[in-house]
Formats: structure tokens, sequence, C-alpha cells
């Protein structure tokens, strides 16, 4: 038997020695373990900081810059009821600075050290961001921790900024009708899901939010439990971690942050239809929405169907729909399809069409759904599903290229119930898709009680103007 040297020295030790030693190996034992405790793959680095945080580093040292981002999970579809735009009026509000940075500095200290800022909000997460040289991290990395927990307002903050969203609104939805048709598809079809609000908010809604509505929503949801935090570009797993733990380690926790759980989507019995008429359409349009799972909830495989189901439907000069709509019967300027299945509950099968000169919106919409019938009729054929992978499968890899698009993605898979995994064996699963595997999703989710029609029309001018 092989003898345990270490052992048998520490037994002749003074005491004092031995409390010593059995500290140190102590500490090296808990730093094996937060060695151990960082995960890589695929050059992919994750860890957790003590509070909750997670850590993402996406090496890339092409060039001395990162792009450094914080993800909180939180987004539209978490808002109470009656609160319908509240996340992304946090959004703006999160630029109205600290104690030791006043309100609209943020972006110009990032300006200064020759950096550019933003933020985004989603249904299922909200996001903030900077593109920076690489000695300038530690910078936006105190910056970003300090408003994680320390952001202060004021009503002369506030409301003015709640003016800025409703002009926001007024500007991007309610001048726009092609945007306030897609809010009103997407209202039809979410019956019960928080998706059927727009992230902007619904104008009433909107009037009505308070400073106090705004500091509930950040004390509950902007923590380090909640968040993700992922640098892409010139920065080592491991200096990351160490400038992590000195910036992020130190912010408390929230204590309440339940598990997402939302209201269950009814399965639709009845296909339904909008039809919005303006004076300002110059360009009819149809979209059809209709409702599928999503990368998180969809069975095995079968997200990956539909996303291969969409590229050779509708995506692209070569796809089913340009082919035969535009090329050969030329009586659409534009039809196509493309699925969204990167919400963390339900995912979003859509088509849309646009009429040439002189021909009718309903002609166009005929020929859609011809194109539909024929192949729930006949299926696909392995040879463009084929086709339709190496085209996803290429895709993917050049936006690997890209540090803020790798970000990007990884945030929204994790912000969204994927893992890091999930996102770097996506290519593996779209290889595995067959031609049977997108027949069969076709004919599960492209039913006719599964969508929602929307149709833009131009109004009519009236016949006669009102009497004054």
């Amino acid at each position: 038997m092989r003898q345990n040297h270490s052992a048998g020295f520490l037994k002749y030790l003074p005491i004092f020695l031995l409390q010593l030693v059995m500290v140190l190996m102590t500490a090296m034992t808990q730093n094996a373990r937060a060695d151990e405790a960082m995960k890589t793959v695929d050059g992919i680095s994750t860890f957790f900081l003590k509070n909750g945080m997670q850590v993402v580093a996406i090496p890339d040292h092409r060039a001395p810059v990162v792009t450094h981002m914080v993800w909180y999970r939180v987004g539209a579809a978490d808002e109470r009821p009656g609160k319908s735009g509240i996340a992304h009026f946090l959004e703006h509000l999160m630029f109205k600075g600290t104690k030791d940075i006043k309100p609209g500095d943020f972006s110009k200290i990032v300006a200064r050290n020759g950096g550019q800022d933003n933020a985004f909000t989603s249904q299922d997460y909200t996001g903030y961001y900077q593109r920076i040289a690489r000695d300038r991290l530690e910078l936006v990395m105190k910056m970003e921790a300090d408003r994680m927990r320390n952001l202060t307002l004021t009503d002369k903050d506030v409301l003015p900024e709640r003016d800025v969203i409703l002009e926001e609104r007024r500007m991007r939805i309610d001048n726009d009708p092609s945007s306030r048709l897609s809010e009103q598809v997407s209202a039809a079809l979410y019956v019960a899901h928080p998706y059927g609000k727009p992230i902007i908010g619904w104008e009433n809604e909107m009037a009505g939010l308070t400073r106090k509505d705004a500091l509930t929503f950040y004390r509950k949801y902007y923590a380090p439990n909640n968040a993700v935090l992922i640098v892409a570009g010139d920065v080592e797993p491991a200096e990351l971690k160490t400038l992590a733990t000195k910036y992020y380690g130190g912010l408390k926790p929230s204590e309440g942050i339940a598990k997402r759980v939302r209201p269950s989507e009814p399965v639709p019995d009845a296909e339904r239809r909008v039809v919005l008429r303006d004076k300002d359409v110059r360009l009819p349009t149809m979209r059809r929405s209709y409702l599928t799972p999503s990368y998180t909830t969809a069975a095995p495989g079968e997200a990956e169907a539909l996303s291969v189901l969409s590229e050779l439907l509708g995506e692209g000069a070569t796809s089913r729909l340009y082919t035969k709509l535009v090329v050969e019967r030329k009586i659409a300027s534009g039809a196509g399809s493309y699925f969204i299945g990167e919400h963390m509950d339900n995912g979003v099968f859509m088509f849309y069409g646009m009429p040439t000169g002189g021909k009718d919106i309903a002609e166009v919409e005929k020929a859609i759904d011809e194109v539909i019938a024929e192949l729930l009729a006949d299926g696909v054929t392995e040879k463009e599903v084929e086709h339709a992978k190496k085209i996803l499968i290429s895709d993917n890899i050049y936006s690997r290229d890209s540090q803020s698009g790798m970000a990007r993605m990884f945030g929204a898979a994790l912000t969204s119930g994927q893992t890091v995994e999930d996102v770097l064996d996506w290519p593996d699963r779209i290889e595995k898709v067959t031609a049977a595997d997108v027949t069969a999703a076709a004919r599960k989710y492209l039913r006719p009680e599964n969508s929602v029609t929307g149709i833009l029309l131009r109004a009519e001018k009236p016949a006669m103007e009102p009497a004054q």
C-alpha cells in the first residue's frame, strides 16, 4: 500500500504549525473548487459570483477592444398588470445617475473615453452595453456596477423622461401604420400571455407611470442575482473573474426574486383576422402569425425544424415564397417568412407579403395560402432541407465573427432559459433535422386556428368633408 507521507508528517508538527498548515490546505482546496466552478466550452467560459451573478467571458484578441454587457432577467412580459412600459421606462431612467455620476454623465464619460454605449428592452430581458478600448474596461465595469444598485431618481428626472417615452411611442407606433398593425396582431395572438402587450407599453398606462413605480421595479429586479455579465473581446477569463469579483462581487443580492412563471396561452380554436385602414398607407401589406413553441419550450428538435422550415419557405431569393410570388407570378414585390424562437415562452412563425403595383393584396394572400397548402400536402424534400441547413449553419458561423454579435447571442439565450451549451450546440442540432421533421412541424403548427392574419389597407378618403 502507498503511504500518505503528508499525513504522517503532520503528526510531528507543533499544534500552532499544524493549525497553520490546515488553514493553508483549506484555502488551497477552496481556490481549487473556485477554479473548478469556471466552466469552459469551446473557448467560452462561464462562472457565478457568490452573490448569484452569472459571468461569461468570450475571448477575442484580434483588437484591443471589449464589449461589456449586463443583461437583466426581466422584460416587458414581467410587468405588473396596469404598468405596461415600466421595463422600457426604467431603461431610460438608468441613465439619470447615482450619487457619484450626475444625470446624463454616464454616456458622456463613455464617449470621452472613446467608447459607445446604449441599452435595449425586450419581452424577456433588458440589456446595457459599452464597447470600449480594453484599458477602459474597469471604468465601465465600475460605472455599471454602481448604477445596478445605486440609481437615484427624483420627479425632476422621471416626469420629463415619461414625456420622452410617450413621444417615442407616438413616433414609432402611433404615426406608423405598419407598427400599429403589428401591435394589434400581437394583441390578438396572445389571449392570456403578456407577450400580447407592446414592449413600449400602452399609452394610457405609460402616462400614469411614476417615480415610485420605477423604483419598485428597479429594486426588485436590478440585482446581481438577476443579472448576467458578458464581456467579449480582448480579455482572459481569469482576468475577468478578478474584475467581476472586484466590481460586482460586493453587491447585495435581492430577496424574493422568484422563478418567472407567466400565464399559459390556451390552445386556440379559431383563426382571427385584424384589418387596419389608414390614409397614410402607401402599400397594402399582409402578415400572418402562427403561435409556436420557442427554443426554450419546444420538444427536442421542433424549434430547429421550424427554423429550417422558415429558411426554405420564405427567407432569401431561392425560397418557395419568393420564387413563386415574386419571380414566377410577379404578383408581389416581397414575400417571405421568419421564425421567432428566442423567447422564453411562446415562439411565432410569421408570413408576409406585399403586392406589386396594380395587384390586389387578396391575390397575394391567396397565393401564400396556396404555397402553404402545397407544403402541408406534399411535404418538403431532403434537397431543399439540406440547402436550408447549410445556409443556417454558415450564417451562424459568420455571426460568431462579430464580438458584439456573440455577446448578444449568449445574453439573449441565458436570460430566456437556455444555456451556453445550447448556443454552442445549435449548429449540430440543426444538422440533425430531416425532411420528415420539417414536414411534421409544419403540419402541427401551420393550422388556420393557430393564426392571426393582419391586413393593412389604405383608407378611402371621405366623399364629403364633414360640416363645420
